[in-house]
Parts: C-alpha cells; sequence; structure tokens
C-alpha cells in the first residue's frame, strides 16, 4: 500500500499525501500502480464529462471537464509539456537545452505547445462519442503505463526526477502495469486498439526525438508523453467521425 499511495501522492492532487519516509527511488518502484492512477483520474474525469454534458453544451462541457482533468492531476505533466516545447526544437547545444528544461520561465514553443494541445483535447471530449466515453479511462491509464518503457532509456540529467524514477523502476512493472490499458482497449474494440497503438508510435517517436536531441529522456519528457500520449488517444476515438 506504500506504493500505491507514493503514486496517488505523486501523480494526483487527491488528499493522499506522500509517506513522511520517502527514499530514493521510490517514485519508480511506485511504478506499478501508475496506469491504476490513471485508471481512477481517468474515471473521475469520464463521470465528470457525463454529468457536465447533462447540464451544458458539449463545447462547455468539455473545457470544463478538461479543468477537471488539470485540477485532479495539479497540471504536473503540462509542465513537461511546456518545457519540452521550448527546449527540443531550440538550436542549441544538448548542454543549453537541458538548461532550458530547468528555467521556470514559459517560452514562445511552450505557450505553443500548451494551447495545441490543451485546445485539441477540448475539442476531441467535444466530439467523442458516448460509446466511446470509455476512451478517457483508456487516455488516462495508457498515458502513465507509457511512460514506464520510456524511462528504461538513458537519462540525460542523473540527478532528476526522471533519473530517481529510473533507479526505482523494474522490467517487471512495465511488463505486468500493461495489463490494465490492454483491457480497456480491448473493451473499446477495434478503435481502443487503434488509439492504443497510435500513442505507443507517438510515445516512441517522443522517447527517441529525446535521445536525438538530449541524449536521453528526463522527468519532463515523461510528462510529454502522458500529454502527447492522452490527446493522440482521444483524438483517434473520433477519428473519421462525420
Amino acid at each position: 500500500m506504500r506504493n500505491l499511495r507514493t503514486a496517488f501522492g505523486l501523480l494526483t492532487t487527491l488528499p493522499v499525501g506522500l509517506p513522511r519516509d520517502r527514499q530514493q527511488g521510490d517514485s519508480g518502484r511506485a511504478a506499478f500502480w501508475y496506469p491504476v492512477v490513471g485508471f481512477v483520474v481517468g474515471g473521475l474525469v469520464w463521470l465528470s464529462w457525463i454529468g457536465l454534458n447533462l447540464i451544458f453544451p458539449p463545447l462547455i462541457a468539455s473545457v470544463l471537464t478538461l479543468a477537471v482533468w488539470i485540477g485532479l492531476t495539479g497540471g504536473l505533466h503540462l509542465d513537461g509539456l511546456a518545457d519540452c516545447c521550448d527546449a527540443l526544437p531550440a538550436s542549441v547545444s544538448v548542454e543549453r537545452r537541458l538548461e532550458i528544461l530547468k528555467d521556470p520561465h514559459l517560452g514562445t514553443f511552450g505557450g505553443v505547445g500548451l494551447v495545441i494541445v490543451l485546445f485539441a483535447k477540448a475539442a476531441a471530449l467535444a466530439n467523442l462519442p458516448p460509446a466511446f466515453g470509455l476512451g478517457i479511462v483508456l487516455a488516462a491509464a495508457a498515458g502513465r503505463w507509457l511512460i514506464l518503457p520510456a524511462a528504461m532509456l538513458p537519462q540525460a540529467r542523473p540527478g532528476g526526477m526522471g533519473a530517481d524514477f529510473a533507479l526505482g523502476l523494474r522490467r517487471s512493472a512495465v511488463l505486468l502495469s500493461a495489463v490494465l490499458p490492454l483491457g480497456l482497449a480491448f473493451v473499446l474494440g477495434a478503435r481502443g486498439g487503434i488509439a492504443l497503438l497510435a500513442a505507443l508510435a507517438a510515445a516512441g517517436a517522443l522517447a527517441r526525438l529525446a535521445c536525438v536531441r538530449l541524449k536521453g529522456v528526463t522527468g519532463d519528457v515523461l510528462g510529454l508523453i502522458v500529454e502527447a500520449t492522452e490527446t493522440v488517444i482521444l483524438l483517434s476515438l473520433i477519428g473519421g467521425q462525420g
């Protein structure tokens, strides 16, 4: 239960709290539970989406649902997304890119990246058919699972949060925790399988880009992967409609 509490304490704003006797690598040792956290977050967001759509038009309901989603996670991964959007495209040295990742100021690319992802998520939620509402849960669970294999890659910054996560991470956790997102994709049928495959491709591409531009992954890169894969899954579930 300690690892479960650690996972919820790190990834959500739910009043769980972190163990007081935290040790180095605890975030990685709790990795098995990350998709479970995503399942709970996604479930709460899904219920909010259903309820809000009973009260408001789809666009307003989707924006408010997204606000709930961000509130439950504290915008944790959005920070990584913005930092990576500023750092990865920059035509500078690897060392300078790593400095940009640590810079608390939001740059132009970071702001644009945030706007694009938030608009894409809101638009996807507004057009998501009720039959694919479970896709919200899939997005949240799969996004948090996909950072596990990414964290097995070389670390760009030895002393960062990503390195601490990788320290406690075990390959068995990567494999065993895949059961939940795979099960959710199965329930959603062919479209769920396509969405999960698209998310895998996106995560792989972003991890590869980070290894080229940063010589490894960081905690910010993992945040980028969560946000990007959540968005890809939602968009995949509405693709080809209308």
